[in-house]
């Protein structure tokens, strides 16, 4: 069949239906995916045409995904992440949604929180089981979209739920009905959609949810789960791990309008932040995160990695406040107990701080030489050096113009008397066997020490 796509102004060749491909024995991608070897990545060299979307957005599960691998937050806690959300997102709302579980008071407590604030981004929307008792809830509690989990791989449709593809269909499309009569919009969630026959389930069904969103007037979101974290993200990869195909075919083949789609990555194999943009890339309007990866194993997409990836890609953060980062890690260590590994970017203590004689040289010439950005301007972080063994006299230098805010002439430069003596001791520590950091209190002590001698000792000889 050809049709005429005014979306790329040519004619092209389109299957007319992608039927359900029903099966006796589950496709579970042996050949990808033998459970006894590290999976592998097969290419075709089939490369389909980036379409990024007029807009792009986050949308958030810190409050659900994030809450599946540690203990509870409180009310409270809930109460001050959200507002931060809604400052960090800006008033161009780029924070599009906050993602809340519902069953528990103390979770419908913290949803009530912060629908009082009546923000309109990021909107609150929850997660429920597909049954209409939940339908109902979330009804009740004021809220006008939910997640439900539609298993799309044959190892849940027949390993976890025991059915075959034409039962598990007719058994979404059944329950997405429900939830549409009751007043809610659906949000389905396409899990584990990286080990699923993309044409011959995938492609189908979310056709068949297209179809009902036509029929009712009720936008039916999908949200493509890489639920193990084996999306690939270079082109030319084979379905079901390529994530631009996934994103291009859900778009093209099953008819799903860009607003609609959603991408959801774990980490498993370090691509959560990658397979993300790459779903933005090719087509994907939302981008699901969690504060800092935070979630199931190996954690979700970082929230805070995909702000400036939308900075790099726009060339701009449209109005979202980047300083609100620092000030929701410096949040979660204080009152959340929260430990951020130290290497973590953008948030971690070793983020902008650098111990390397030589990077120290070159900072303390100019900032921008091995510094990524205005750290101090952008997330109210400066430049920080470690004084250590490998520090050199720069080092020693930019540590205390930075901790004494020295500024203009009142800076110091590596040839400075009192530098050299904190450099001779700093050295003598390490001779004699130290093997720890030199901390900022005894380096504080120090130089307060050292500048008056000096101070004394240049009045003596004026």
């Amino acid at each position: 069949m050809f049709i005429f796509n005014p979306k790329t102004n040519v004619i092209e060749r389109r299957e007319s239906v992608y039927p359900l491909q029903d099966v006796d024995k589950p496709n579970l991608y042996d050949n990808l995916y033998s459970y006894d070897e590290v999976p592998k990545i097969a290419f075709n060299h089939r490369i389909v045409p980036m379409d990024v979307p007029d807009e792009i957005w986050i949308t958030d599960t810190t409050f659900r995904d994030g809450q599946q691998s540690r203990e509870p937050y409180t009310v409270k806690q809930i109460e001050h992440i959200y507002k931060q959300l809604h400052r960090l997102g800006g008033p161009k709302g780029i924070i599009r949604q906050s993602e809340f579980f519902v069953y528990s008071k103390k979770d419908q407590d913290a949803v009530y929180k912060c629908l009082e604030m009546d923000y309109r981004f990021p909107e609150v929307t929850t997660w429920i089981r597909a049954n209409k008792k939940d339908f109902e809830l979330v009804k009740s509690i004021g809220v006008k979209e939910t997640g439900i989990l539609v298993s799309c791989s044959d190892y849940h449709i027949f390993y976890k739920m025991n059915m075959k593809r034409s039962e598990i269909m007719e058994h979404y499309l059944s329950i997405i009905r429900q939830c549409i009569e009751t007043g809610i919009k659906p949000r389905c969630h396409f899990e584990d959609i990286t080990r699923a026959d993309f044409y011959g389930f995938v492609v189908p069904f979310a056709s068949e949810l297209m179809k009902l969103y036509e029929e009712t007037g009720v936008p039916i979101k999908i949200r493509a789960c890489d639920t193990m974290g084996y999306g690939i993200n270079t082109p030319g990869t084979v379905l079901p791990r390529s994530v631009s195909g996934i994103i291009y075919g859900l778009h093209h083949y099953a008819g799903v309008p860009n607003h609609l789609l959603e991408w959801h990555g774990h980490n498993d194999f370090y691509r959560a932040v990658t397979n993300a943009t790459t779903a933005w890339l090719y087509g994907c309007c939302g981008i699901n995160t969690s504060l800092f990866g935070i979630g199931e194993r190996t954690g979700n997409t970082p929230l805070e990695a995909m702000v400036f990836e939308y900075a790099q890609l726009r060339g701009t953060l449209d109005g979202m406040d980047t300083t609100i980062i620092t000030e929701l890690a410096d949040y979660y260590r204080k009152e959340i107990g929260y430990d951020i590994p130290p290497m973590t970017p953008f948030v971690g203590d070793n983020f902008n701080l650098t111990r390397a004689g030589i990077h120290a040289d070159g900072i303390l010439k100019n900032e921008e030489i091995y510094n990524i950005f205005n750290t101090e301007l952008l997330l109210k972080r400066p430049v920080k050096i470690a004084v250590g063994k490998t520090s050199g006299l720069a080092g020693i230098a930019h540590w205390i113009n930075s901790y004494f805010r020295y500024e203009g002439d009142k800076k110091i430069g590596k040839q400075h008397p009192v530098v050299q003596k904190i450099k001779e001791w700093v050295d003598k520590q390490y001779d004699e066997g130290r093997v720890t950091q030199i901390s900022d209190m005894e380096l504080a002590k120090l130089a307060n020490t050292e500048m008056e001698n000096y101070l004394n000792d240049t009045n003596k000889n004026y």
